[in-house]
């Protein structure tokens, strides 16, 4: 009777193992389908995701309007496969410097994009006119039926 009532217990414990084993695997290929996988190499530059949170100020800032990453910081080391130590700023000197790949995002340069201070023209009140350069299309609408 008691070899009986253990030969079932430990069909069942092993079928219990083997559901949860099938479950963990979908899992994770549904995960992986939907999620990119980023490494960093030392030097690259990344940008640091800032945790907004209600009344939690983060990096010094607290207000919804703050960018939600910050940077640019250098990687200085790669820790394991999914963290990174980056040199951060002195402003940010009382931040633990190693982080999660999920908190990073790689800075890519905009070095073409820069605006020229040629260009705009400011004046002493430190603003600037805006002047059409020309007019694409318009159209003339009715506005009462009279």
């Amino acid at each position: 009777m008691g070899a009986i009532f253990v030969d079932e217990t430990v069909k069942k414990i092993n079928l219990t193992k083997e559901r949860l084993k099938a479950a963990q695997d979908r899992q994770q290929k549904y995960y992986n389908q939907k999620h990119r996988f980023v490494e960093f190499q030392v030097g690259d530059f990344v940008y640091v995701k800032v945790s907004l949170m209600k009344g939690v100020s983060r990096f010094g800032r607290v207000s919804k309007l703050n960018p939600r990453y910050v940077g640019p910081f250098e990687i200085l080391e790669m820790i394991g496969k999914s963290a990174y130590r980056l040199l951060l700023s002195d402003q940010l000197s009382d931040v633990h410097n190693i982080f999660y790949i999920s908190s990073l995002r790689k800075w890519i340069s905009d070095s073409g994009k820069k605006l020229s201070t040629d260009e705009v023209e400011i004046q002493e009140n430190l603003q600037y006119k805006e002047e059409p350069e020309k007019i694409l299309a318009y159209d003339v609408r009715k506005l009462r039926s009279k």
